[in-house]
């Protein structure tokens, strides 16, 4: 077979969604930001000894926004308050949850954050967070902070706050949240405070955390996978790796791959379908169907390269999908065959994205997600 010259690498810049959109899309607030206006609300209300309606907090810019405060009481001992999140038009699993902040005075100075129902406990090193400790991460808490300071002088009297979520340990079973080890409900979470709707750049975010949480632990093998379907193949043909391991990668390879080698993983796998893995044979690292398509023409090399005669080449250079090309690989008796090679062009690309410091091995699954049609190790391929 003819070596095939290698393609440039390339990874496109996230899409602007206000530019595909017909309308302006409302921005939301995030857990953090709504923690902290519960928790200011809570705190004035035990300090005036009187219900809160209303509340103003900052945001991390500077920028102040007030909220309405959907439940407050108060008694001598303690306060509690209630902020609804809302997500603006972005598809979150905590949009409505009900933010809830307990205060009471303590008898040192100083201000003790908890977490309470619905808000995880860490269980697992490499989230900036000490094992053990709630599930809050680092700008949700100094928002806390300041909030409860604007109302209270925690250094003349301290003042203990428990964040609770109701129904957050049900939220937190569609996310993974369990697999990065935060365990018994939601994270409190946000850089900003503000949540951008439809942003892949949270998920981004995510894919890079999860890879620094895996290597964390101590493994060296970090499994991406496009999505759910994959993840469950992937997780069939590996069977003794760990969760924490396996990577809903989406349209991230590039960002994966780079923290991958800052936190000196050894070996990378990747399991997908046939679009996708058509793109990153292409080169192609930030895959969002905006900023790139699959190069039938590349798949009708691969053909060529693998046996297939020129017509069958031509219809999968013509095929309307990676699908298509796919299908017409498997009528033609070629699907192993040229997914073998589909897969080996990839791993090169993984390869040099890694600069030599990662290992690299693919496989291609069906479209059910459940059988190993191709591979570049001919053990992990399902008998049909």
């Amino acid at each position: 077979m003819t070596p095939q010259p290698e393609p440039e690498l390339r990874e496109p810049d996230l899409p602007r969604t206000a530019k595909v959109r017909p309308r302006a899309l409302r921005t939301g607030w995030t857990t953090g930001t709504c923690a902290s206006a519960a928790a200011k609300a809570a705190t004035t209300a035990l300090r005036d000894q009187r219900p809160q309606d209303v509340v103003d907090v900052a945001l991390p810019s500077g920028r102040r926004v007030g909220f309405a405060v959907e439940s407050c009481a108060v008694d001598a001992r303690g306060s509690t308050a209630v902020v609804v999140k809302d997500g603006g038009d972005d598809p979150d699993v905590t949009h409505g949850a009900h933010l809830t902040a307990r205060v009471s005075w303590r008898n040192e100075p100083g201000i003790g954050l908890e977490g309470g129902e619905g808000v995880g406990v860490v269980t697992k090193p490499g989230l900036g967070i000490p094992v053990g400790e709630p599930a809050i991460t680092s700008v949700p808490r100094a928002m806390i902070t300041q909030a409860v300071s604007e109302a209270v002088d925690p250094s003349r009297r301290g003042v203990t706050v428990v964040i609770s979520v109701p129904d957050g340990e049900r939220m937190a079973r569609k996310t993974t949240n369990a697999r990065l080890g935060i365990l018994g409900g939601i994270s409190i979470l946000g850089t900003t405070g503000i949540v951008r709707p439809f942003s892949t750049a949270s998920w981004r975010a995510s894919v890079v955390q999860a890879v620094a949480v895996m290597a964390a632990q101590g493994e060296r093998t970090l499994v991406l996978c496009t999505g759910g379907r994959t993840e469950a193949g992937a997780m069939a043909m590996l069977p003794d790796l760990p969760d924490v391991c396996f990577v809903e990668v989406g349209d991230f390879t590039g960002a994966a791959l780079r923290r991958a080698t800052e936190v000196g993983l050894e070996r990378v796998v990747f399991v997908g379908m046939a679009g996708k893995l058509a793109k990153l044979a292409a080169g192609v690292l930030m895959t969002h169907y905006t900023r790139s398509k699959v190069d039938l023409g590349l798949l009708g090399d691969i053909t060529l390269a693998s046996g297939g005669d020129a017509s069958v080449a031509a219809e999968v250079g013509a095929a309307n999908t990676g699908r298509h090309a796919y299908e017409i690989w498997e009528r033609a008796g070629l699907l192993r065959v040229s997914g073998d090679e589909l897969c080996r062009r990839v791993r090169s690309v993984l390869r040099r994205a890694g600069r030599g410091r990662l290992d690299a091995d693919v496989a291609m699954v069906d479209f059910a997600g459940r059988r190993v049609v191709a591979a570049t190790r001919p053990d992990w391929v399902t008998a049909a």
